[in-house]
């Protein structure tokens, strides 16, 4: 085909288009245009690492500048993943290293990342500004150190949430004293002291500071000194927000904090408060007002405390917080919170083993009917109605994300006894945008016929302890056009359904099945009939002199998409089924 632009003009047209899948498409128009792009793209999305190997990547993408890869399956967030399954980003790194020299970004989620990787990654490029972890694990204090040393120019260091080994709470002073370029840190989620010193001479010497999240061992009283230093700070994460342990409150350091927080005009982000000490929560009231989020998803706060705060930020469009809030508390939250986008409501005792929270149905309902623009909702409880989320479906056809959890598998409408059938049928119908659906309580078959026939635009579908029989995958697979990933545990779905629904499984990323009703041999046959897609069983108790027969229902299986072929570092108790293709 030929172009009526030159190439320059192309490349130049190609750098506005930013969505993956806008540039996937591109590059499918026709040869010119697939080179084009080619040479052009700077960022890359991986969101299975398997599905590509590191030397396919990097030779399809010379000019790479940032990159983001996704190790383990999703469901390794609600450990469902065997420890040692995979996901390592030692060759990644590696293979990053030697391509792409000029590479300025990493983001890493879900993955094994070693000490050894880091140092590497510190020292390979050139111009290296962006790390983000999420979710990660493998790695040191001393990791950490060498990021710090090594990269000069470290715009964002972004902890989210991972597990590191501490070796030393003094890695933050590895930063050179000569390192002012930090836009973004974020330590909340270590678990360790830090150098509180450090901190303050890096804040200090940082003037375009901008996110600055501080983890427990940070108290009020360096907290408002910090505040004081960095007055420029959007994005705060208070660490504990507690005195000394053996301090009494102080009205002068009440006074300190508060004037710290009144000094900080450009607040729009605020979080933590772990161990917070309600007493002096007034202290930040004064920035209130320009929150657009708040993430008290860590807070030990009750909901009076809770909604004395909330109820102070008109403007907040994304809010986590703490089934502590409860109904009332929600009610508060739309009437004072109307322009809220984003909400997601942590459970505070998963387990039932405190006393309950009155959060129920009702305050969905009343955060749904009050907040006009409210497009993701992730919600834990333990009762809902079919009522209830057909209200939520009527009040808000503009949700792109609803994930409901329903703490307690196979919990029927409390006030009919009846599966809640209708009102996921209700959502699903209603919003049409819906793109992620997360389903819980009793449900039959009917629901997923409807997600089949309705659910035209839905890309990840999270299930677990539903349905009655194989007919309830059928009718996903079959449907559900634009549908990316699937996560299904502890449902009778089984055999017949996977393999008629074969063809599906290329067109999506990936399949999660956990104690399901799916055979060994129909994984077999899966793998033979459809080669493009590799077909793990994942079995504990798996050992490679073990014979398995077919008619064995396999304890869990992944089964993606791959260019790349079986991986190379399986554990001895995931076995990849051959295809006809590799036998």
């Amino acid at each position: 085909m030929d172009s009526a632009f030159p190439e320059e003009v192309l490349e130049h047209v190609f750098s506005f288009v930013g969505s993956h899948a806008d540039r996937n498409a591109i590059s499918a128009v026709c040869r010119l245009w697939c080179r084009i792009e080619r040479q052009s793209r700077r960022r890359i999305f991986v969101g299975n690492i398997y599905a590509v190997s590191p030397t396919i990547a990097t030779r399809r993408f010379p000019a790479a500048r940032a990159v983001e890869l996704k190790g383990k399956p999703h469901f390794a967030d609600f450990n469902l993943v065997p420890y040692g399954w995979g996901g390592g980003a030692g060759a990644w790194i590696s293979a990053m290293a030697e391509a792409w020299p000029w590479l300025e970004e990493i983001r890493l989620k879900r993955m094994v990342v070693s000490d050894e990787s880091l140092e590497v990654l510190s020292r390979s490029f050139r111009n290296f500004r962006v790390l983000v972890l999420s979710s990660c694990e493998g790695f040191s204090t001393d990791g950490l150190a060498a990021v710090a040393a090594n990269c000069r120019n470290l715009r964002e260091l972004d902890l989210r949430e991972n597990e590191v080994e501490d070796r030393t709470g003094h890695w933050l002073n590895h930063f050179p004293e000569s390192c002012t370029s930090l836009v973004t840190l974020n330590i909340a989620h270590l678990v360790s002291e830090v150098s509180f010193s450090a901190i303050e001479r890096l804040v200090g010497r940082c003037p375009n500071l901008r996110t600055l999240r501080l983890n427990h061992s940070v108290t009020l009283d360096r907290l408002a000194s910090l505040l004081c230093k960095a007055p420029q700070l959007s994005d705060i994460g208070t660490g504990g927000f507690s005195a000394l342990p053996a301090e009494e409150v102080r009205q002068e350091l009440y006074t300190k904090l508060e004037s710290a927080f009144m000094g900080c005009k450009c607040l729009r982000s605020l979080s933590g408060f772990g161990d917070a000490s309600p007493v002096y929560l007034s202290a930040v009231y004064s920035v209130c007002p320009g929150l657009t989020t708040l993430n008290l998803s860590y807070a030990s706060l009750q909901s009076p405390d809770l909604v004395k705060m909330i109820c102070r930020c008109p403007n907040l469009q994304q809010l986590w917080v703490m089934d502590c809030i409860e109904d009332e508390g929600l009610k508060a939250v739309a009437e004072s919170c109307r322009s809220l986008k984003e909400l997601r409501v942590f459970p505070s005792d998963p387990y039932g083993q405190g006393p309950p929270v009155a959060l129920t149905e009702r305050g969905l309902v009343a955060i749904s009917a009050g907040c006009p623009s409210l497009h993701s909702i992730l919600y834990f409880c333990r009762q809902m109605t079919n009522v209830a989320l057909q209200a939520v479906a009527h009040s808000r056809p503009n949700l792109t994300c609803f994930r409901l959890c329903i703490i307690d598998p196979h919990t029927p409408d409390y006030l009919t006894g009846q599966p809640l059938d209708v009102g996921f049928s209700a959502v699903v119908e209603s919003c049409q945008g819906l793109r992620r659906l997360s389903l819980s309580g009793l449900l039959t078959d009917r629901v997923f016929d409807r997600i089949g026939t309705l659910g035209h635009r839905l890309e990840m579908l999270s299930v677990a302890f539903a349905g009655d029989s194989d007919a309830g995958l059928h009718y996903i697979l079959s449907g559900c056009r634009s549908l990316r990933k699937l996560e299904i545990r502890d449902c009778p779905f089984g055999d017949t359904a996977l393999l008629a629904n074969a063809g599906k499984l290329e067109t999506m990323r990936s399949l999660w099945m956990s104690s399901c009703h799916v055979t060994l041999g129909a994984c077999r046959a899966l793998a033979e009939k459809m080669p493009q897609l590799n077909v793990e069983v994942i079995d504990e108790g798996w050992k490679p002199s073990l014979k398995r027969p077919d008619d064995w229902f396999v304890e869990k299986l992944y089964v993606y998409r791959t260019v790349a072929g079986p991986r190379p570092d399986v554990p001895s108790y995931v076995y990849t089924l051959p295809s006809q293709q590799g036998s």
